[in-house]
């Protein structure tokens, strides 16, 4: 899951630099066609417009994948798989590095253009593109969730999970129906329960695979965010639909009344400006800790991979290092409100309207984390949210001994998926 790429409202729509000549981009004749394949985004297209004006020698055309993550994987896969040299550029969720790397799909990032991604773009959505320690992708955007409260409610955040549990029963006991304490999160049986998870883990000091994603680990960290879950889930502030909730659920639990806190990515902020109640006093901070150091949050986002299988590889790292510079990557901050992966954006002026957040987006990224790198992820996403689901119904040891099992079959190529 890449996180929510809803678009930030803007002071105004932020024009692209034309002036601005960035490495790898001169004046376009269109003698080739690089065709770029990455989902729905609204304004996408004048991306590569502003592209394709300094592109030397080829045309980039961007083909639209289907909306949804699990859809422009298998579009994709089924493609590569049969070695489709049409398709040159890719924008991939963070999670599919390794399966397409271990394939032999997408191209290693070596040399100047290596160096080029790698300048001045954070450490954790890099990671997000590596395996083995080979580059195969671009970070393009990236994403964390993060802590929002309502400030009329809460003067001051809760920095752990406890603190929060504590104030939000406060407020349940102490309030009445216009002083809600509940909080919001994402307990389905999908990805989002699975980045929960493994954001809980991750800040535990914890491990669900090996680094080198071939072995069930599930240590005593893994277990304690087990732990976590099952307190918060069973807890007095826990949303009653937790169970059956995604992101969008969270935010209308806080959007309707119903919640002083939620977990969620920062599309939320975006959306609340539409609701007068709650606009002016919608907070935000770093997501919640276990012990009272820093969360270490699952990221999610995109990162632009080139194809095993183009016939035009140099056009086509070309045309990465074009669509992912800081220009651009400001822009489609603004206008579609994706968070950058090049730290400098966020220093730059035009951002501090739309993202006010940008701040704590920033110090979360520093210390964020990456999911489990393996091949298998797909079975192990499955896995993983079928055995914590329902988040209530945890009991930490034997549901970390069965997690254990049944991850070590999926990551085998054992047993049936559930």
């Amino acid at each position: 899951m890449r996180g929510k790429g809803h678009r930030l409202a803007a002071a105004g729509s932020a024009a692209l630099i034309a002036s601005s000549v960035l490495a790898g981009c001169g004046s376009g004749d269109g003698g080739i066609t690089i065709n770029v394949y990455k989902y729905p985004q609204q304004n996408f297209q004048k991306i590569v417009d502003n592209c394709n004006e300094r592109a030397d020698g080829y045309e980039i055309v961007y083909h639209k994948l289907p909306r949804e993550a699990d859809g422009q994987r298998e579009q994709m896969v089924r493609r590569l798989a049969a070695g489709d040299d049409d398709m040159d550029v890719l924008a991939l969720d963070v999670t599919w590095t390794a399966e397409l790397a271990e394939a032999g799909w997408i191209r290693e990032f070596t040399g100047s253009t290596k160096a080029q991604v790698e300048d001045g773009t954070l450490e954790t959505p890099l990671e997000t593109a590596r395996y083995e320690g080979k580059l195969y992708g671009a970070p393009d955007n990236t994403n964390v969730q993060l802590l929002w409260y309502r400030g009329d409610l809460v003067p001051t955040p809760p920095t752990t999970w406890s603190e929060m549990i504590e104030m939000g029963t406060r407020l349940e006991e102490d309030g009445d129906d216009k002083t809600p304490g509940r909080v919001a999160a994402q307990g389905k049986q999908y990805e989002g329960l699975v980045v929960l998870y493994n954001t809980l883990v991750n800040t535990a000091g914890g491990q669900v695979l090996d680094d080198g994603g071939s072995k069930a680990v599930i240590d005593d960290g893994a277990v304690e965010a087990l732990e976590v879950l099952k307190q918060f889930a069973t807890s007095k502030v826990v949303d009653p639909s937790f169970s059956n909730a995604a992101e969008d659920d969270a935010r209308l639990a806080m959007e309707t009344g119903k919640a002083a806190f939620q977990l969620n990515w920062p599309y939320v902020y975006a959306a609340a400006q539409a609701v007068p109640d709650l606009a002016p006093n919608l907070k935000w901070a770093p997501f919640p800790s276990i012990d009272g150091g820093p969360a270490k949050v699952t990221v999610g986002g995109i990162n632009y991979g080139v194809s095993a299988f183009s016939r035009h590889p140099d056009e086509s790292f070309d045309a990465v290092t074009c669509l992912r510079s800081a220009e651009h990557q400001k822009f489609a901050a603004i206008n579609d409100g994706v968070p950058p992966t090049i730290e400098s954006v966020y220093d730059d002026p035009e951002m501090a309207k739309p993202y006010p957040m940008k701040e704590a987006i920033l110090e979360t990224l520093k210390n964020a984390s990456v999911r489990p790198r393996t091949p298998a992820y797909q079975n192990v996403s499955t896995v993983i949210s079928t055995v914590l689901s329902p988040p209530a119904d945890i009991d930490p040891r034997p549901t970390a001994d069965r997690l254990r099992a049944e991850l070590q079959d999926a990551l085998d190529s054992k047993g049936v998926l559930p």
